[in-house]
């Protein structure tokens, strides 16, 4: 019997059949490799629904009368307070596997007009691709980042929005420099993957360990490199910068739209820009787009107009029509589509940037410099993964911004 089904207590055989469908559903996420398990309440209808591949699915609509016997089976293994329905509250569990493994699970509740909704998100560090040449770099990019990860100081920032990736991205860079010869520290809300070797640290609120109190006792702890889940904050950011200048090399995350924008958002929150300049290494902005299943995905030709208009450079225009590829859809995938994959603009911090950020210039003309030093938009690394039959154009299309367009 699972861990998970061991923590009832008295009063268990009266919701063995709760019991037993809470673990199948759990279950279930895991093998088919959710992410997130919604439990949704409405008026007439109670529904489960979980997130495969970036994309919502139906999974389950149980009867209305076991909604809060459902809410209650999780709060419980959550150690959440039951008798609280007005209030979010936030838990974390394991999910003891069959095989033996562990999932690490964490819990969210929300109250709704009708009933407490439940997110669970799975955190199976088994399904986390820790190899930078999986994620879906291109092999100039990643030497590009390789390079500046390799760095003795300075700080590399990861940005996008919530789901894309980042932390990923982070923990496969810190997984290429831990060695027995550094010290590595990170500091999370909370730690999504357990990497052995390096000292990781959960923000807590309420005792007031903050982003920026467990950065200060990071450098009283003789640290080489530094993660920081996230920059949320001025504090944040000007300790970060501080550590980056001061020998020490600096990996972060920020929720930004593209590489340039970034440089933009840290002189918004304050950050002086002479301490941007001196201190950012490279900016690596990314999204997760699903990759067609190699079993079943149609060979297409698409105008090169629309290519054109969608943001492919005119130098990989060489034909009226070009190859491509589209879903159809087989058993072994879900509408065409298996797994995930990320594309990237990967913009180091080159001199003729750093004037720019001396001269508190704007986006469109930090993404101008980043277009003639060779960087390629979010836009256009994704177009490269449609010409080479990994995704759909639609899916690019989809996650991924306009490019912004000046003249010279």
């Amino acid at each position: 019997m699972a861990e998970m089904n061991t923590r009832m207590g008295n009063g268990q055989s009266e919701d063995a059949p709760v019991v037993q469908y809470v673990q199948q559903l759990l279950e279930q996420a895991v093998e088919i490799q959710a992410s997130d398990l919604h439990f949704e309440p409405y008026e007439h209808h109670y529904r489960v629904r979980m997130r495969v591949d970036g994309q919502l699915r139906e999974m389950a609509t149980p009867p209305m009368a076991l909604k809060d016997r459902l809410a209650s089976r999780i709060k419980v293994l959550s150690r959440l307070d039951i008798a609280e329905k007005r209030l979010p509250q936030d838990g974390r569990m394991k999910l003891l596997l069959p095989s033996g493994r562990e999932i690490d699970l964490r819990v969210s509740t929300l109250p709704t007009l009708f009933g407490e909704k439940l997110v669970i998100r799975v955190l199976d560090s088994q399904q986390v691709q820790l190899d930078l040449r999986q994620l879906g770099y291109e092999p100039e990019d990643l030497n590009r980042l390789m390079d500046a990860v390799r760095m003795p100081h300075g700080m590399v920032l990861v940005t996008g929005p919530t789901g894309s990736g980042k932390t990923q991205s982070l923990y496969a860079c810190l997984n290429l420099l831990n060695t027995a010869e550094v010290n590595i520290a990170t500091v999370e809300d909370p730690c999504e993957i357990q990497l052995q070797g390096v000292n990781q640290v959960n923000v807590q609120d309420k005792p007031g360990l903050t982003f920026a109190v467990a950065l200060r006792a990071f450098l009283r702890q003789d640290p080489d490199i530094l993660m920081v889940g996230e920059i949320r904050d001025l504090e944040t950011a000007n300790i970060a910068v501080q550590a980056a200048q001061t020998g020490h090399l600096v990996l972060s995350t920020l929720h930004t739209n593209d590489a340039p924008s970034t440089l933009v958002r840290l002189r918004n929150m304050g950050t002086a820009t002479y301490n941007i300049a001196a201190s950012v290494t490279l900016i690596t902005a990314q999204r997760l787009v699903r990759r067609l299943c190699p079993h079943c995905k149609q060979a297409i030709k698409l105008p090169a107009d629309a290519l054109r208009q969608a943001g492919l450079p005119d130098k990989l225009l060489n034909t009226d029509t070009l190859e491509a590829c589209a879903p159809q859809g087989c058993a072994r995938c879900h509408k065409g589509f298996a797994g995930r994959i990320g594309i990237f603009q990967v913009m180091p911090m080159s001199a003729a940037m750093q004037a720019l950020v001396l001269c508190e210039a704007g986006t469109p003309a930090l993404a101008l410099q980043a277009q003639r030093e060779g960087v390629a938009s979010l836009r256009q690394a994704g177009l490269r993964k449609v010409l080479q039959g990994i995704t759909s154009l639609d899916e690019v299309l989809a996650a991924t911004p306009d490019d912004v367009r000046d003249a010279p």
